[in-house]
């Protein structure tokens, strides 16, 4: 008996019109932005073509205008729209929102879906996530942003967020906020639904980072604000969840954006490797290919073995998630592996090319400012890790070995 690991053909079928369509409208489409304008005539084409070509909202059930995929075929597809910065925007299926459509489609009230989810599916409006603190960091627990409630009727917010992703682009916030500071750890917060622009929601300025950035950066969601909240009014009806449910919430939603910010990192990292490929089989150096040159073939195998792990890391996960088990422990070490696999893959690409890969004649440069921060966000490493090795120990205190802590169940 053998291990099967053959995909379904219809998940085949939409990977391969995923990559078709990437490569065909999006990345030529890259060269067409300039301005805010530009910006907004070409994701409106690009929009238009997807939802007419069925390729919209790949992971929303069909009932709500989504492709409704299963976890793996949102996988493969995932992992297409990464090569380039306007895939997922086409397809309506970028982060934050992604990740904030799929809570209030299992958390919201039909009022709520009505009034806030409708707009994000339609693409009409987007949203943001308000959770980090500067206090708290990478300690959700930690928040100290409060609400408290005015009679029946409101909450009033009052504290300040960080690393708001996209806020400047969004047109209604997620913020959580601490409801019960007597209620044990993690049942102390709720979350709550803002329309925005609200004098409640101050957006102080979008934090200056290390990644580089261009005129349309923050427009398309790429920036990070820190958030003033002050008695910001939130009607009773904008609770999402009902009170001391927004740190399991939050938890389940971050989940998913580990996993997506993974799966856009195996294609950044395919894309930068064929870029790499692409260099060394035209450059000549010394009367020589460099693709003939035994160091480079190494350096371009040691970027095929770190994505054949990534891949197969990201499908075992799939397939957990479409069975329903417990993925919580490949979740953090997969989170982990991808976002040092990226940076390794983007950074020998650089060095392939050369002078070149420093400029910014290519992407690449760009992209390496930016990959730095998957080491930070949705959880930086070192957390990841410590609970990978609790786990790993929690495993062997149990049943005498740390297989099951280390992929020992992979089916």
């Amino acid at each position: 008996m053998s291990i099967d690991f053959e995909i379904p053909a219809e998940a085949k079928a939409i990977r391969a019109k995923v990559r078709q369509w990437v490569h065909d409208e999006c990345i030529p489409a890259e060269k067409r932005l300039v301005d805010k304008e530009s910006f907004k005539t070409v994701l409106a084409e690009l929009r238009t073509k997807a939802r007419a070509a069925g390729l919209w909202l790949p992971f929303i059930p069909k009932e709500y205008g989504g492709m409704g995929l299963g976890p793996l075929a949102n996988a493969l597809v995932q992992m297409e729209l990464g090569e380039s910065h306007l895939g997922a925007l086409s397809m309506n299926s970028q982060g934050p929102d992604d990740a904030t459509m799929l809570t209030l489609l299992a958390h919201g009230t039909e009022f709520q879906k009505e009034k806030y989810l409708k707009p994000l599916l339609n693409g009409d409006k987007r949203v943001c996530y308000s959770m980090t603190e500067k206090a708290a960091g990478a300690d959700a627990t930690g928040m100290q942003t409060r609400a408290v409630k005015d009679g029946n009727e409101n909450y009033i917010l009052n504290g300040e967020k960080w690393f708001s992703s996209a806020a400047s682009a969004a047109d209604m916030a997620v913020v959580m906020a601490m409801t019960d500071p007597d209620a044990p750890r993690h049942q102390r917060y709720s979350t709550f639904i803002v329309e925005l622009p609200n004098p409640g929601y101050i957006i102080k300025r979008d934090i200056g980072t290390m990644a580089k950035e261009g005129p349309l950066s923050h427009i398309m969601g790429g920036g990070h604000s820190e958030i003033e909240i002050k008695d910001l009014v939130i009607p009773a009806e904008n609770l999402l969840g009902g009170e001391g449910q927004g740190f399991n919430m939050g938890q389940h939603r971050l989940a998913y954006g580990r996993l997506r910010h993974g799966m856009h990192n195996v294609a950044m990292a395919q894309r930068a490797l064929d870029m790499a490929a692409a260099h060394v089989t035209q450059r000549e150096t010394f009367g020589k290919k460099l693709s003939e040159r035994q160091g480079v073939q190494w350096m371009l195998a040691d970027c095929a073995s770190e994505l054949y792990m990534a891949r197969l890391m990201l499908l075992h996960i799939a397939y957990k998630a479409e069975r329903g088990m417990d993925l919580r422990q490949e979740n953090s070490i997969a989170k982990v592996f991808l976002a040092h696999m990226v940076h390794k893959v983007v950074d020998t690409a650089i060095q392939l090319h050369g002078a070149l890969g420093y400029s910014t004649d290519t992407p690449l440069a760009a992209w390496y400012t930016h990959i730095r921060s998957q080491r930070l966000v949705d959880g930086p490493d070192e957390v990841h890790r410590w609970t990978v090795g609790r786990n790993v120990i929690k495993a062997y205190e149990r049943d005498g070995t740390t297989a099951a802590a280390a992929g020992g169940d992979l089916l």
